[in-house]
């Protein structure tokens, strides 16, 4: 069985494509082999600056012969059916078969198709997959039509075998496939053949090209690591940096560089920042101090100087970068100091979005709802209001300007330099967290409170303008900021969900009414004011819009005489509940609430069957406990779903079940409800006694657990019950021909299932 080795040489490929290029080439060559019925042992891809490859072991030399037959018309069938027939097959009437069928004799035609030889399949599929390649971005050169990321030089196309390796014949655009490819561009520039995967890859090494993506990310790690660890230093751990300089470089040679210390008082967050940002450096910490002190650059390049000149190059430009850092700086900390004023003012002019108002009227929205939510997460209401209202506002730094990931960070050290508390600080920085489900959930009460504000003045705003995700559309990451409330409630206990979503409605309701002209303004203008009065209505509306509620501007008008006094009644009594949109029509707060959460609880299903909870058990918890109690819900959620983990749990199930049916048989079948009355003087068998003394401990120990919402302990006791009822029905015939033990063991069964009832319907939960 020959192998097969593809490389498509190229000019640079960009780093952030490469790693989907490798698995696309993967892909399309091996999909392709294999529907033209080619098989193979195994494949591997791999990608450099300049070149994809791809190796094929084990493949078919040729793919088989296929048999096809197939099922025509009836013999006696109109001619124009058969000869429909024949031309979908490009047969012959005397290449067909007539054979006895249920109906009467049909005619068959047998088509053979032959096998074709690798070669001309590969051939095939690789034009095809040059041709049709997905990259995010291609272009054109010269006069061809062929479309690459960057022009294509060369490519190599062999089949090997023990007899040895021959090109496969094939040009794509003027370019023929060979055998002959390229090492480093400085290092190794010559042509060099190749005749297999292992001897292109000895030779790419020895032409100063590391083939392995992953082998150059740990010859960078470790390079840097050393270089580090001579001075004592860490180098910051960054592997989506590190995946990328292993794209940007065929022959990684790390150097250490010195930050000068006119820099060291920049904040580490910036100088990480910038120099990852701009030249990619990884940033090296000096245990000791705590700052970042050095950089390691990582060159394409051994030099006779052992990258000195490199180096200075690359400190020049670092200076340079880190200056302008150190002017951002030096601003925006004289800002912070004289109070921040000047940024807030700039957040009004700063449109959110153009149905909810500035960043301002945002920023005025959040600080409410998290003085509202403060005191039920154990937070200082002032502080909470207070990191509200400085959360935001080092969003018009120049820091943050020019390095928009530092938002947050930045403003900790802002509201630090201003003056204001730890917890205010830490709640500007921590607020948006968290940002995805493997980012850590703040702790701290004020960060949780405003945190949660955030994120909840973000669902309710875009679902009050009816802007919610619609199937994989999530233009403004309303399905993260659900997980994040969701994450936020759970880490903290938080259960009032319900009436802070209500809360914050009302706050955007209010805001919109008085920004709303076409559901405000012109509903009474053109019909309740007479034209005399509609400059006053505007200028009284503009005069009150940031503090006035509807009710005031209509009392305003109403003191004018600018309406009847009973139409001002009745739109207030027709509007109270309600929210306008751009084309007049109104939704009720209420509906709008109820659909938010609905959203928000299909948000947790969804997350709880992530944490490996079953379906069954999510269910099982929402139709236990409903949606007014999330962390009551999520505990008793997990809860059963690591009971029925257990042999206990499981076989548990069972046996409810089974006492449930037998239960509901016998009443239907008697008429009566066997709840009331077991008594252990009737019990003849030590299985039913010992029954009897488990249903004794299980049962307040479950109500205790219950009333307690400890959860677990509940598990317990009831998974305590298992190995009592299973020996109780392995002994013990409940329908028994005597009437009164009958009874007693049907109001037993009675017991069993209200213990189980106690926690929920096991019924619900599969086996």
């Amino acid at each position: 069985m020959p192998d097969l080795l593809i490389e498509l040489f190229s000019e640079e490929i960009p780093a952030r494509m490469q790693a989907r290029a490798r698995e696309d080439l993967r892909k399309l060559v091996t999909d392709g082999l294999v529907e033209a019925g080619l098989t193979y042992a195994s494949a591997g891809a791999f990608s450099t600056p300049r070149r994809l490859a791809l190796t094929v072991e084990g493949l078919t030399a040729h793919s088989p012969t296929t048999r096809e037959e197939r099922k025509g018309p009836r013999t006696d069938a109109p001619d124009a059916a058969l000869e429909g027939f024949l031309r979908s097959t490009g047969l012959t009437r005397d290449q067909l078969t007539a054979r006895d069928d249920k109906k009467g004799q049909v005619w068959f035609a047998t088509t053979e198709k032959p096998g074709r030889p690798a070669s001309e399949i590969v051939a095939e599929v690789l034009d095809a997959a040059i041709r049709n390649f997905p990259w995010p971005k291609s272009m054109r050169w010269g006069a061809g039509s062929l479309r690459w990321v960057r022009p294509l030089h060369s490519i190599i196309c062999l089949l090997s075998d023990e007899a040895g390796a021959t090109v496969v014949p094939l040009t794509v655009e003027g370019i023929a496939a060979g055998n002959s490819t390229r090492g480093h561009r400085f290092l190794s520039p010559d042509a060099f053949t190749v005749t297999g995967f292992d001897d292109y890859a000895a030779k790419l090494r020895r032409a100063h090209v590391i083939l392995d993506s992953h082998e150059r990310e740990e010859t960078i790690r470790q390079g840097a690591e050393n270089l580090a660890f001579a001075r004592g230093w860490q180098i910051v751990p960054d592997d989506a940096l590190l995946a990328e300089v292993a794209g940007l470089v065929e022959w990684p040679v790390p150097l250490m560089g010195v930050i000068e210390e006119r820099f060291l008082d920049l904040p580490p967050e910036v100088l990480q920042t910038s120099m990852k940002e701009h030249q990619k450096f990884f940033s090296a910490r000096n245990p000791r101090t705590g700052r970042i002190e050095g950089f390691v650059t990582v060159a394409n390049i051994e030099t006779p100087d052992d990258g000195a000149t490199i180096l200075a190059g690359n400190q020049r430009v670092l200076a340079a970068r880190l200056s302008d850092a150190a002017f951002f700086w030096q601003n925006d900390l004289r800002e912070a100091k004289a109070g921040m004023q000047a940024w807030a003012e700039g957040l009004k002019s700063v449109t959110f979005h153009n149905k909810l108002g500035s960043q301002a009227d945002r920023i005025e929205r959040i600080a409410a709802l998290a003085r509202e939510i403060a005191p039920l997460v154990g937070a200082n209401a002032d502080q909470a209001e207070r990191a509200a209202k400085l959360a935001k506002l080092d969003l018009r730094s120049a820091m943050v300007g020019e390095f928009p990931e530092l938002q947050g960070t930045m403003g900790r050290y802002y509201a630090l330099a201003a003056g204001q508390p730890e917890a205010v600080a830490d709640a500007a920085q921590d607020h948006y967290s968290p940002l995805g489900p493997s980012d850590a959930v703040p702790t701290a009460p004020v960060s949780v409170a405003v945190a949660l504000a955030d994120k909840i003045d973000t669902l309710t705003g875009f679902w009050a303008i009816d802007e919610k995700p619609t199937g994989s559309k999530d233009p403004f990451a309303l399905r993260r900021a659900a997980l994040g409330v969701i994450r936020l409630m759970l880490g903290t206990r938080f259960s009032m969900l319900s009436e802070i979503t209500k809360a914050a409605f009302s706050q955007v309701v209010a805001q919109l009414a008085r920004h709303n002209y076409v559901a405000f303004v012109v509903g009474f203008s053109e019909h309740e004011v007479p034209n005399a009065g509609k400059q006053f209505v505007e200028t009284t509306y503009l005069a009150l819009r940031k503090s006035a509620t509807p009710a005031d501007v209509l009392e305003a008008w109403d003191d004018k005489g600018l309406m009847r006094r009973t139409s001002k009644q009745s739109y207030l009594a027709s509007r109270a509940d309600f929210i306008a949109d751009d084309d007049n029509e109104y939704l009720r707060l209420g509906d709008l609430c109820s659909d938010l959460l609905a959203y928000v609880h299909e948000r947790l299903k969804v997350y709880l069957r992530e944490q490996d909870i079953r379906h069954d058990v999510v269910d099982t918890a929402f139709n236990t406990y409903g949606t007014n109690d999330l962390v009551r819900l999520v505990s008793f959620a997990t809860a059963l779903n690591a009971m029925l983990q257990t042999d206990d749990g499981r076989n548990l199930t069972q046996g409810l079940k089974r006492a449930g049916n037998i239960l509901a048989q016998a009443e239907e079948k008697d008429g009566v409800e066997y709840s009331f009355g077991a008594d252990v003087k009737f019990a003849e068998t030590d299985e039913e006694r010992a029954l009897f003394a488990a249903l004794d401990t299980a049962e307040p120990a479950i109500r205790a657990a219950i009333k307690a919402e400890d959860f677990p302990a509940a598990m317990t006791a009831i998974a305590g019950l298992r190995a009592p009822i299973d020996a109780f029905f392995e002994a013990v015939q409940v329908n028994t021909d005597n009437q009164i033990v009958r009874r007693n063991r049907l109001n037993l069964l009675h017991r069993i299932r209200a213990a189980g009832q106690q926690i929920a319907d096991f019924t619900k939960v599969e086996g």
